[in-house]
Parts: C-alpha cells; structure tokens; sequence
C-alpha cells in the first residue's frame, strides 16, 4: 500500500537520483532529507517500494534507484506541470519577442533555447509534409555563385535554403528558373516535387544557360524539404549523462538519432512505457531513455512536437512545464506571421 510516508520516502529518493545519479540507502536519505522517521522504518519501506515495482536495486550498492515504473508514477501522481521557472519564462519570451520567425525559424529556435535551459538534447518533429502543398518559391540572389531560396507551403510553413553553385549563375537563369517552377510546381504535394521536377527538365534545358546547376540545387533542396522533418539540437550532450557511458548504448542511441521514423513511431514501440500528463505532455520511456513531447498545434491539420530527450533521471517538474511552454510560443509566432503576412 502506498502511503503518505512512503510516497513521501519515494519522492525523496527520485529528487535525490536525478541530482547525483547515484543510489541511496536508508540513512543517507534520512540525514539529507531531514525525514522524520528512523532508518529502520525508512529501509522497510523501501523494500515495500521495491516489491510493488517503484523502485529497484543495483549491481554495485544497496541503495535504490527508481524503475521505470516508478519514474511513471512519479510523473503521474506527484509532478507540478504548472511549476515553470519564471528566469526560463523570461528568457523564452524575450527570444520571441526579439523578431519575427517563420514557424521553421521558431521550431529551429525552439530547440535550441531548450537544450540550453536544460542540458539536454531537444528535437522537434515538424508538420507532416506530405499533407502540405507548395504555394510560392522565392529566390534571392547574393552574387554569381550564391542564393537564399525561400519555400512557402499553403499551410504558411516556410523553409529557407541556401544554394551555393559550382559555376556562376545569371541572375536571368535565377529568374526564369523561378518563374518556371512557380508555374508549374504551385499546388504540388511536397512529397511529389522531386518527381514533378523532372518532369519540367526539358522545359528547364530549352530557356535557362545553367539550367543542369540550378536543376540540382532545387531537386536536392526538394528532396530535403519533404523530409527533413525531424531536427535536434545539442545531440551530445545526452552522451555526457553516466547512464550513455557505456559505448555501447552511446552507439545505439547515435543510431537512432539517424533515424527519423523512430521519433515519428515511438508510440508504437513495444518496449516502450508511455504516459500523458494531465497537463496533455506524453512522456515516453524506452529502457535507460526517456523522451518528453508536448505537441503545437498551427491550425486544424498541421501540428507537430518538442521534445526533450535524456536520460530516465530527468527532471521533469522542470522540463514539462518549460516543453509545453515553448509550444504554445511556438503557436503564437505562428499566428503572428499570419498577421502579419
């Protein structure tokens, strides 16, 4: 049975693990935590915790740590999602405030304020491409050899490429090419340009000098853009964490960073233990990992998601409330691109 005192004792050794990532017994936690009972009731507790799945016992020590069950009730039971740092509020806000973003330029943004308050690795999971359509392409010039292509979608998501030619391009090639595809590509599913664009080729070779240059850049930039869907930022810093020490999880883990379908699919991974907060975060928990997402939402159909993604020892009354807080920032820029635009 859980009792006040032992969800109190259970408490004590979660905060504990997620500052040092070390077990503890019952007398450490007695003296730390100022706990009103002795260490002979502490330690039987403990056992009770461990019997019902909350906590669990390492190779090295006698201490415990928490399992995975437990970090779940944890998060279910005793994590305050309105908690939100009122310093990381501040400094979220003014990041926003500073300028106009695209939602890619947020979302991008995004991570990386995230992986800075946190130390962690934050990766977002941007909005499903193929039910997006090409509205416009803009193309600026910088000089004979450089350009910054900017794609719109009919859902207002923009995406900003950077071409860098192996010959010069004339700034007519770079206009008519842009002309070309306008007309032709605009309505097309994002998943669909780099086939469409072939069939443009013979347009492109009839009207434009270094029409083969500029076929390339835009087919690498299209196939990019259908499917550069996940972004993460500050990948290394979960390798830093003891529980990735072991070369090979690290390799495991690299592994699934090159990986998107993984991130696009972890509710349907097997091993995977998942809750969603009240506060609607879902957290996710794969052996040693444990992601936390909270979605934005840009309109009826689009949305995508934040994420943090650590260790299991994570500390989540400090990360949920910060996720959630960032997506909805995200949806206000979002709306005020719309304003403005």
């Amino acid at each position: 049975m859980l009792t006040p005192r032992r969800i109190q004792i259970f408490k004590a050794i979660v905060d504990e693990f997620i500052k040092t990532a070390e077990p503890i017994g019952s007398k450490a936690l007695q003296e730390r935590y100022h706990l009103a009972y002795s260490s002979a009731t502490i330690r039987n507790d403990m056992q009770v915790l461990e019997e019902m799945g909350y906590l669990e016992k390492t190779h090295t020590s006698s201490g415990r740590i928490p399992s995975t069950m437990g970090y779940r009730f944890y998060c279910e039971t005793l994590l305050d999602e309105s908690n939100l740092d009122k310093r990381m509020e501040v400094a979220v806000h003014d990041a926003f405030e500073a300028s106009l973003m695209s939602v890619d330029e947020a979302i991008r943004q995004s991570c990386e304020i995230v992986s800075e308050m946190t130390n962690m690795t934050a990766g977002a999971i941007g909005p499903d491409a193929s039910k997006q359509h090409l509205e416009h392409i803009k193309l600026f010039p910088l000089d004979e050899r450089n350009a910054v292509c900017v794609f719109i979608t009919d859902q207002g998501h923009t995406e900003t490429r950077n071409f860098h030619f192996k010959q010069s391009v004339s700034i007519q090639d770079l206009e008519t090419t842009t002309d070309i595809l306008n007309r032709r590509l605009k309505g097309v599913a994002l998943t669909e340009l780099a086939l469409r664009l072939e069939e443009i080729k013979p347009e492109l070779n009839a009207v434009v000098q270094r029409h083969d240059v500029l076929f390339t850049a835009f087919l690498r930039a299209f196939i990019r853009f259908a499917n550069d869907t996940v972004y993460f930022s500050g990948k290394d810093k979960v390798f830093f964490q003891p529980e990735f020490e072991d070369i090979n999880k690290m390799k495991k883990l690299m592994g699934m960073f090159e990986d998107e379908s993984i991130w696009k699919q972890m509710d349907e991974n097997a091993n995977a233990v998942a809750l969603t907060t009240r506060g609607g975060s879902q957290l996710t928990w794969v052996n040693d990992l444990a992601i936390v997402r909270s979605k934005f939402h840009l309109n009826d159909e689009d949305s995508g998601e934040l994420m943090v993604v650590g260790p299991s020892r994570m500390e989540y009354d400090r990360i949920v409330p910060l996720l959630d807080y960032v997506a909805r920032m995200i949806e206000e820029a979002y709306r005020k691109g719309d304003d403005h635009d």
